[in-house]
C-alpha cells in the first residue's frame, strides 16, 4: 500500500500463492452512479459493501466516505498491501467477504480474473475511462493512472546529466550512485517493460546491472528520502513520491528533482489503478454502484484534488496543475501485457533482488 513499508516478501507471496492455485476517454457518470445499467445506488441505501484496498488510504478513505453520502451505501475498509490482500482474496476464494478488490496495479487483478473471481463490471462503467485503461476482458475498471520517473538529487550528477534510458541505470558508470526499491508493487511492472521491449535475456542482464551499482531501500518513500539526502545520487519511483515529500518537507527541505524518461522508454511506463467486483460478493449491485462512483466525475474530482498526486481518467477531470501532461510522458501499459507479473517476479528472485 502506498504511503506504508513493504516486506520484501509482499510481491513474491502474491505470485507464489497464484501459482499454488494454478499447480484517456468519455465522460463521466452522474453524481448517483447506477449499480448494474439499471438499479440506482440510492435504491440499496443501508447496504454494506466490504472493499479490500491497495491504494492511497487516505484518498480512498475519502472516496468511500462521498460515496456513502451520496448513496447511503456503507463501506467497510480493508486496507493493506495489495499483493497481500490478493494473496488473501486467492486462499478465500469464495468464501472471501470482499466485495470490491481496489489494487494500485493491473497485475494483482489479473491473477484474481485469471482464476475467475472477477465479475464483469457494468458497461457504463466501463465506457466513462477509456478502453485501454481497463481490463481487456471487462472485469476489472481503471480509476487513476501514474508515471515512473527518474529521482535525482538537486545539483548531483544525476540530476545534471540524468539517464536517457531506464536501461542506462545497469552500466557501470552508475555503479554506487544508484537507489532501487524492488519490493515495491510498482516496480515489477517496469521489469515487465523491459522484458517486452527487450527480451528475457536483456532484462536478466539489466537486472544484474542494477544489483551490481544500487543500493537497496524497501520502499520508494525511503529511496526518495535517501536522495534527498544525498545517500544516493538518483533512482526510480512512480512519480507521486516526490510530490508528497515535497509537500511533507517544504521547498527548503526539498533537495531532489523529478526527471521523466523519454516517451517509448521502458522506463517511461503510465501505470494504471483499477477496482473490480468478487464474483462470490454478497452485495453485487452496491458492489457495481461503487466501480460507477470510482469512474464517476464526482470521485475523479477526490482523486485529483488528494495529496496522492495521480492522474484522473475521465475525460474534462484535470489532475493537479504541477503535474505534466499524461500523454506527453507515456502511454498507459497494455495491462493484458503487464500479466499478471510473475516473470517479472521470477527475475527479480533470481537476480537476488527480491527473497
Amino acid at each position: 500500500m502506498p504511503g506504508t513499508v513493504r516486506p520484501l516478501a509482499a510481491l513474491s507471496l502474491l505470485a507464489a500463492g497464484a501459482l499454488a492455485l494454478t499447480a484517456c476517454g468519455s465522460s463521466g457518470s452522474a453524481d448517483a452512479p447506477t449499480a448494474s445499467g439499471t438499479v440506482a445506488a440510492s435504491a440499496l441505501a443501508g447496504q454494506t459493501i466490504t472493499v479490500y484496498s491497495g491504494q492511497h488510504e487516505q484518498t480512498v478513505k475519502a472516496l468511500t466516505e462521498d460515496f456513502t453520502r451520496r448513496t447511503g451505501i456503507k463501506v467497510e475498509l480493508r486496507s493493506g498491501d495489495e499483493a497481500e490482500l490478493a494473496n488473501q482474496i486467492l486462499q478465500e476464494g469464495g468464501a472471501s467477504p470482499a466485495d470490491v478488490f481496489y489494487a494500485e496495479n493491473p497485475p494483482a487483478l489479473t491473477v484474481l480474473g485469471d482464476k475467475g473471481l472477477l465479475a464483469k463490471v457494468a458497461a457504463d462503467t466501463l465506457k466513462s475511462v477509456p478502453a485501454a485503461d481497463s481490463s481487456p476482458n471487462g472485469d476489472w475498471v481503471g480509476v487513476s493512472a501514474r508515471t515512473s520517473a527518474f529521482l535525482a538529487g538537486t545539483g548531483k550528477g544525476a540530476d545534471t546529466a540524468p539517464p536517457a534510458s531506464v536501461l542506462d541505470l545497469a552500466k557501470p558508470e552508475w555503479k554506487g550512485r544508484l537507489g532501487i526499491a524492488p519490493a515495491e508493487t510498482d516496480f515489477a511492472p517496469v521489469v515487465t517493460q523491459v522484458l517486452k521491449a527487450k527480451g528475457e535475456d536483456a532484462a536478466k542482464q539489466w537486472l544484474k546491472g542494477l544489483k551490481d551499482n544500487a543500493k537497496v531501500y524497501d520502499s520508494n518513500e525511503t529511496l526518495s528520502a535517501a536522495i534527498n539526502s544525498g545517500e544516493v545520487e538518483g533512482g526510480v519511483i512512480d512519480h507521486y513520491y516526490f510530490y508528497r515529500m515535497r509537500d511533507e518537507k517544504g521547498a527548503a527541505g526539498t533537495h531532489a528533482t523529478l526527471h521523466y524518461f523519454p516517451k517509448g522508454d521502458p522506463g517511461s511506463l503510465v501505470d494504471v489503478s483499477g477496482a473490480a467486483v468478487l464474483k462470490h460478493g454478497k452485495h453485487q449491485d452496491a458492489a457495481q454502484a461503487f466501480l460507477g462512483y470510482l469512474a464517476s466525475a464526482p470521485a475523479q474530482t477526490v482523486i485529483a484534488g488528494s495529496a496522492s498526486y495521480e492522474y484522473p481518467l475521465v475525460d474534462g477531470v484535470k489532475g493537479k496543475p504541477e503535474l505534466p501532461a499524461l500523454d506527453g510522458i507515456g502511454t498507459v501499459a497494455d495491462p493484458a501485457q503487464l500479466g499478471d507479473g510473475k516473470q517479472a517476479l521470477a527475475l527479480l528472485q533470481d537476480a537476488g533482488l527480491l527473497q
